[in-house]
């Protein structure tokens, strides 16, 4: 029955989808440009900072798919083979870093207080971190981290297409060798870049959990995104008859488990702060319980913890698909204010100004990132055929 049921599906996109997908994306990528051209040109000093939030968005939710490919790779997992390549296809984007890191490096004396001569004299403590934290080690140091991710990324997505040609379990070892290791340099990188880029925005604060705050929200983001990929793919016939209630079920499964995850992390670094009660620590909540960022914190515990958490903790709130896409949309759009609620209070203290460069930003990352994911879809399989798990994970 099931492998009557498959042979209807393609698994590659017709030109014609194909073609209108990337237009559409063209077209946001392009006009997220534009807004971006034009902000940088009206106030350089917002553009910046608007900027920062949506980078720092998109590199989580990148950095996430990367993390759970290669879970999926050294767990020998079957019930993710068919939303494998979605996967890796999102990490594999995470090239396009190192081309939207340059406005960050360019935007180092806007953003960042460590980098003025007035603040390092008067300062003892960012004094004692200029080795650390200068201009030009921190973007040697953004290169770097683009870099690594996007060989490792590249690497697994190579050898999991070329497995689709190849059929053999050579590949398959081939993409758990890199993963292994990869998990290391995801979670270490990726906590040092969180350091730099947002921590680092007041550089007396400190928070060792901080970088595992940033990357679980990246994740929670990504399976939000996975979801609507999953779902738009179903929609449209391409996907049809292969993804099954139960892969959504699953997928329901991993935003529940991450949103409590993330609540986890943001719980204990609040406790952890609360109850040592050191002025250096605790400033990051005072400043977040000012005006009007004392709403959008209260938001954050509502409408990013309890309200996903009371949605998705039902098995058939996870099974009907309406409610899921609703989820997928809920839990990436709290990422993106999250992100904001952690950059911004840096440079507003008094409460929110919210810009229209907030959201041209915004298209502009999403859009070249999305451009970078879709044109990846070109002539592969959207489901990794050659894997030997693939009936398996279709009949799951």
């Amino acid at each position: 029955m099931h492998h009557a049921q498959n042979k209807r599906d393609s698994f590659y996109l017709e030109d014609a989808q194909w073609v209108r997908g990337r237009n559409i994306v063209t077209f946001l990528a392009l006009t997220g440009i534009v807004a971006c051209v034009a902000g940088f040109a009206t106030d350089r000093v917002q553009f910046f900072r608007s900027y920062l939030v949506s980078f720092s968005f998109a590199t989580t939710i990148m950095l996430g798919a990367m993390f759970f490919t290669m879970i999926q790779f050294l767990t020998g997992s079957a019930w993710s083979v068919p939303v494998r390549r979605f996967m890796e296809t999102i990490a594999a984007t995470i090239p396009m870093t190192l081309l939207l890191f340059i406005p960050v490096a360019l935007g180092v004396h806007d953003l960042y207080e460590w980098t003025h001569a007035d603040v390092l004299a008067k300062e003892a403590v960012v004094r004692a971190k200029s080795g650390y934290l200068n201009p030009e080690f921190f973007t040697l140091r953004g290169f770097i981290f683009a870099g690594l991710w996007s060989i490792w990324a590249l690497a697994i997505y190579g050898q999991s297409t070329k497995q689709d040609r190849e059929k053999s379990v050579a590949q398959m070892n081939a993409c758990s060798r890199w993963s292994a290791p990869g998990l290391l340099l995801v979670t270490l990188s990726g906590t040092l870049a969180s350091f730099d880029w947002i921590m680092s925005l007041d550089p007396k604060w400190y928070s060792t959990i901080f970088g595992l705050y940033c990357l679980s929200g990246g994740a929670l983001a990504f399976f939000g995104v996975l979801t609507l990929i999953a779902i738009g793919m179903r929609k449209s016939g391409v996907l049809a008859n292969s993804l099954t209630e139960e892969h959504f079920h699953d997928l329901g499964k991993w935003m529940f488990a991450l949103t409590v995850f993330w609540a986890y992390i943001a719980v204990s670094q609040y406790l952890l702060i609360w109850y040592a009660n050191i002025p250096e620590e605790t400033i990051f909540y005072r400043m977040r319980m000012v005006g009007s960022w004392r709403g959008l914190s209260a938001v954050l515990l509502f409408c990013r913890f309890i309200i996903p958490f009371v949605v998705l903790i039902f098995r058939a709130n996870k099974r009907k698909l309406g409610l899921l896409t609703a989820a997928a949309i809920w839990v990436v759009a709290m990422h993106f204010i999250d992100m904001y609620w952690l950059i911004m209070p840096n440079f507003f203290p008094k409460g929110m100004q919210v810009s229209w460069m907030d959201f041209g930003a915004l298209v502009g990352v999403v859009g070249v990132a999305g451009l970078g994911f879709w044109l990846r879809l070109r002539k592969k399989a959207l489901v990794p055929v050659g894997d030997m798990r693939f009936e398996q994970g279709m009949t799951f």
